[in-house]
């Protein structure tokens, strides 16, 4: 493998003598632009516009063109004279925690390599140091006279140069975000979690690969053999519909254990009924959120089960068509009982209805009495005074 860069890494008074090396390769079939009547090939030509004919690489040199259009030269000493600080060095600006930077901002991969024996000990110690502290160095370098942000970390016991790009060139994701409001149920979060850990397990980044590659491969090889190459059936469109998100969770979960080989518990309808809470029950419950979610989903099946063997049973009770429109015997039996607990009901209330207005009346009676009663009595207690006092007034005279 050979080195594409060569300098220093600098750490504080710590000089390392590295090289890097690209650390990263795309596979691709190579394709040309051929003529479409002819197939011949189809080049690029490097022309000179005021002489209108072809230019040599050796004769192309850089220029920028100023706002007036005039052309500004650059040659290759301008370029190599640029006052980097950071030419032919990997100058350490800080350590920070490795989730500080976005992947985002990642760009190209280079291994970094030691240049002589002497910097094997200094190479092993920030590899170490990194690996103990679980920190990324940020650092500033030059490669192909372009000054890049980068960071040094640990691959496989391997210092890895990561490349980046600078924060203003990053474009912001403002007005990307639907700005609606999204209310998430808890047993929808709770599926696809389930579904997340479903996916995620035995899951070996390794032995994926690239199929559109394989594809290709397959049509040019059945070209060449002049043949008619393999066709993939149109999918049907996706796009633009509404969908039952638990439903669509659901099915999810269903097919991916039926990719494992494992089977559920239900044939599934996608209705977030039958099959899909069973399958939320069986599969793992982390969280106190999750759990209660469980057991709400399970009094809802139990609660919808004794309905429909309510229903069932109502059912059965009636004799299908064919019998004359007659109801068995227990049907019969059913229906008096409830004949009789409506005449009893009726009785009573009835009752109820005529002690009321016995009472009343007698109520009424009592009050009558009571008052004539007692008028009588006051008034013969009143008679009775009046005398007294007639009496006392005649014996005193």
């Amino acid at each position: 493998m050979r080195a594409t860069w060569k300098g220093a890494i600098s750490f504080g008074l710590v000089t390392i003598p590295v090289q890097l090396f690209t650390a990263t390769e795309e596979h691709d079939i190579p394709l040309r632009q051929v003529h479409e009547k002819d197939a011949s090939r189809v080049r690029l030509r490097r022309v000179c516009e005021a002489e209108d004919v072809e230019i040599p690489y050796q004769e192309i040199a850089k220029g920028y063109e100023a706002p007036d259009g005039s052309m500004i030269m650059l040659t290759d000493e301008d370029l190599a004279g640029l006052p980097l600080p950071s030419k032919k060095l990997i100058d350490v600006l800080a350590f920070v925690d490795a989730g500080t930077i976005d992947p985002l901002m990642f760009s190209k991969a280079y291994y970094v390599g030691t240049a002589d024996k002497a910097a094997a000990k200094p190479y092993a110690l920030l590899k170490e140091a990194l690996t103990e502290s679980g920190q990324i160095a940020v650092t500033k370098i030059a490669i192909r006279s372009r000054e890049s942000l980068a960071v040094l970390r640990v691959h496989e016991d391997t210092l890895v140069l990561q490349t980046c790009l600078w924060p203003d060139e990053v474009r912001p994701a403002a007005g990307i975000t639907p700005e609606d409001e999204v209310t998430i149920r808890p047993q929808e979060l709770q599926m696809a979690k389930s579904l997340m850990d479903m996916l995620s397990q035995d899951f070996d980044i390794s032995a994926l690969h690239d199929e559109y590659q394989e594809a290709l491969q397959q049509v040019i090889e059945a070209r060449l053999m002049g043949i008619e190459p393999p066709h993939e059936e149109e999918a049907a469109p996706t796009g633009g519909q509404v969908i039952d998100l638990m439903a669509a969770l659901e099915n999810s979960v269903r097919a991916a254990r039926e990719s494992r080989g494992e089977t559920g518990t239900g044939s599934g309808t996608g209705t977030g009924t039958g099959t899909g809470i069973a399958e939320v029950r069986e599969l793992p419950v982390r969280t106190a959120a999750g759990k209660t979610a469980a057991k709400r989903t399970e009094r809802t099946a139990t609660k919808t089960a004794a309905k429909t063997a309510a229903k069932t049973a109502a059912k059965t009770a009636v004799v299908p068509k064919g019998t004359g429109g007659k109801k068995s015997t227990a049907a019969r039996k059913t229906a008096a009982r409830k004949t009789t607990a409506k005449s009893t009901s009726a009785k009573t209330a009835s009752a109820a209805k005529t002690t009321a207005k016995s009472t009343a009346t007698t109520a009424k009676t009592t009050a009558k009495t009571t008052a004539k009663t007692t008028a009588k009595t006051t008034a013969k207690s009143a008679a009775k005074t009046a005398t007294a006092k007639k009496a006392t007034k005649r014996a005193s005279a």
